[in-house]
């Protein structure tokens, strides 16, 4: 992503409630992968142009979740610019998508988020607005500005993430696009982390070698 783009793609912060947990959001897809662990994407190459209904099970890697549109039209299409790289859309303008019902405690969620037609091909629109929510009841809403298919936002919550919801305000004649939604476990430690549990490691086994011997 260009810098040019990834100013583009900076949005700006709506709405965060709580202060019980933090939720971090990134533009970069790098910078998202270098703050998570395991990472499942659901590519949705599997989909075509037609419909689905739901809410469906689906599969980002080794992570299960649920998708589900509505209310106005209960269903989820396949969309693509090229007919090879596979996209997931609503079948309602103003229809929303939300991924939930994780398999595991996830701290991360992201993808590519856009707009397309009604043939399923791309489609320029004024903000994509994206929500999520945690285990501690922190809810953040971020509006992603002039979005296209090479606009990501990533996640991080130092909780768990119970859903991300994918929306738009009254732009009519498109819909809501997903690609390669990314779901991801705990943020894999930092080296400060180890050196302290090892720290840790090293005083409980010096104590427990001074410990007097019983006889």
């Amino acid at each position: 992503m260009s810098l040019s783009h990834k100013a583009v793609a900076v949005a700006s912060l709506i709405i965060a409630t709580s202060a019980n947990a933090d939720i971090t959001v990134y533009t970069s897809q790098a910078e998202y992968l270098a703050a998570v662990g395991t990472t499942g994407v659901d590519t949705f190459d599997d989909l075509r142009l037609w419909n689905y209904p739901t809410p469906a099970p689906r599969q980002a890697g080794e992570f299960a979740y649920t998708v589900t549109a509505g209310p106005a039209s209960p269903e989820y299409w396949g969309a693509s610019d090229d007919g090879e790289d596979w996209w997931m859309s609503t079948g309602y303008s103003h229809n929303p998508l939300t991924f939930d019902g994780f398999s595991q405690d996830i701290a991360g969620a992201g993808g590519y988020f856009f707009g397309s037609w009604y043939d399923g091909t791309s489609l320029p629109v004024d903000a994509i607005q994206l929500t999520v929510t945690d285990s501690s009841g922190t809810t953040l809403t971020w509006s992603l500005e002039s979005p296209d298919p090479s606009s990501f936002v990533g996640f991080v919550s130092d909780g768990h993430l119970t859903s991300l919801t994918v929306w738009k305000d009254n732009i009519p004649d498109s819909f809501v696009t997903v690609n390669d939604l990314h779901l991801s476990v705990s943020a894999v430690p930092e080296p400060a982390t180890y050196g302290m549990l090892l720290g840790g490691l090293a005083v409980l086994g010096g104590a427990v070698r001074r410990r007097p011997t019983m006889r």
